[in-house]
């Protein structure tokens, strides 16, 4: 009998509601029965975390973050039986799940308490007059989770969400819902405070009835812009504070006096890691024309060398096949790839192509898998043009060895964003975001912590 896989509510598990199947992308195969929440139990974990919320709230920030180190230490604890079902939900390597996605989970919950119990309070003052700022919790907190890093990205909200005192009901992706499952364990395990952490499962139509709850005081979304844009229309009445995290079109750019063989290095891997679904990849590559020839060759052949990885469900890697024929269709040149390949699993080919128009639909949408479109430039002005023509705006990489440009042209890029001389290396202090059709808001330290929580300043006359 296949496990079945439980909401998480006011510290129970709750066996509720129809079932759906979850597979394993590397396999095709149904691995679990999830249960889906209607209304009855969305309802039921939104009142259990507007219960917990004044409790939870008046607790020291302290306190909290104490709460959020013993929730690490219970996920190293729980390491490897998270690697394991987080494995089985999205097919990643062994290395990448070890090395980034687990340990970032854990990394999260300690450096959002480290920054929350640091972070020091405005107070001004004039002659007879004291002004200071307190900050205090939204309330109730909807986590909309994609399937592309769940552990990872749901960790990276509930960090400064739980920390800066609200209470939370998380949906994960229907896709992958076995390492938010595993954590509401580890909440119970460390004896959280029941109705802090709620978790629903479901489609659409369960994330639909979160945010559009009368119960829930603001909204966090990582996934599409087109879902994005519906939570926005859905919470528009009740002026929920939103923060959205959301499709990208990635722009790179290698100028001729990069060094091309870290750039190549670099450029496998902005475009490939995690079969190209994470948002931060490279789509579009501008190469600067004296090293244009050299440049895709040597990308096109190690892309023939890439260890495919599997795309999240049957259903998007026909996505991600059908940019594959379009591009044909339009007459792309295909370096390498731009097929699907055989055998159990829902694998595609590694490609790279070139020849298309700027505007052609293979150039300006998102498709979100193990590809990427390279073309030539002439100047940096150009480059530039090129690199911001698109309507979103969340990271761009930049390859040269010429400082001056470095600078000049990386504040140029319209992105939330920007790499030189590298790739998705992080700083959990700083801000992470998009501009455009990228999102709304900003996440990573205090940038966070001024999200998932209200400003009232308070003033007085000093007699």
């Amino acid at each position: 009998m296949l496990e079945r896989v439980p909401h998480f509510i006011e510290g129970e598990q709750v066996f509720e509601g129809p079932t759906f199947p979850a597979y394993d992308p590397a396999t095709g195969a149904e691995i679990r029965r999830v249960h889906e929440a209607d209304a009855a139990v969305v309802d039921r974990a939104v009142r259990a975390a507007r219960r917990a919320a004044p409790a939870w709230a008046a607790l020291p920030v302290a306190e909290r973050a104490r709460w959020m180190r013993r929730l690490a230490d219970r996920i190293e604890e729980r390491f490897d039986d998270l690697v394991a079902v987080e494995i089985a939900d999205t097919g990643k390597p062994l290395e990448q799940t070890r090395t980034l996605d687990i340990p970032r989970g854990a990394a999260n919950f300690r450096s959002f308490a480290e920054i929350a119990a640091q972070r020091p309070a405005e107070a001004f003052h004039l002659p007879g007059v004291l002004s200071y700022t307190i900050r205090r919790p939204l309330g109730v907190v909807a986590v909309i989770v994609p399937w592309n890093l769940p552990f990872l990205l749901m960790t990276w909200k509930l960090g400064p969400a739980l920390v800066a005192g609200n209470t939370v009901v998380v949906k994960p992706s229907e896709n992958t819902p076995g390492s938010a499952a595993l954590f509401g364990e580890i909440c119970a395990e460390v004896g959280l405070p029941p109705g802090v952490v709620n978790i629903v499962h479901g489609y659409g139509r369960t994330g639909q009835l979160l945010v559009e709850h009368r119960g829930v005081d603001g909204v966090t979304f990582t996934g599409s812009t087109r879902t994005g844009s519906t939570i926005m229309k859905s919470v528009a009445d009740r002026v929920k504070p939103i923060s959205f995290e959301l499709g990208g079109k990635n722009a790179g750019l290698v100028f001729a006096d990069a060094d091309l063989d870290r750039a190549v290095a670099g450029s496998v891997r902005s475009v490939f890691t995690n079969g190209g679904q994470v948002c931060l990849c490279t789509e579009r590559l501008y190469v600067e024309r004296p090293v244009f020839e050299e440049f895709a060759a040597r990308l096109a052949q190690r892309a023939a060398e890439v260890t495919p990885q599997p795309m999240i469900s049957a259903q998007h890697r026909e996505k991600v096949l059908s940019y594959y024929r379009l591009a044909r269709k339009e007459g792309a040149k295909v370096l390498t790839g731009g097929d699907a390949l055989p055998g159990p699993g829902y694998f595609v080919e590694p490609t790279v192509v070139t020849g298309l128009p700027e505007d052609s639909r293979f150039n300006t949408e998102e498709i979100f898998g193990p590809v990427c479109h390279i073309a030539p430039f002439d100047t940096e002005e150009e480059a530039l043009e090129l690199a911001n023509s698109s309507e979103y705006g969340l990271a761009a990489t930049l390859w040269t060895t010429n400082l001056d440009r470095a600078h000049r042209v990386a504040q140029r890029l319209e992105a939330g964003l920007v790499w030189v001389n590298t790739w998705y290396l992080r700083d959990l202090r700083t801000p992470f975001g998009g501009v455009k059709l990228s999102g709304i808001g900003r996440e990573g330290g205090t940038q966070s912590l001024d999200f998932y929580s209200e400003p009232t300043t308070i003033t007085m006359e000093l007699t």
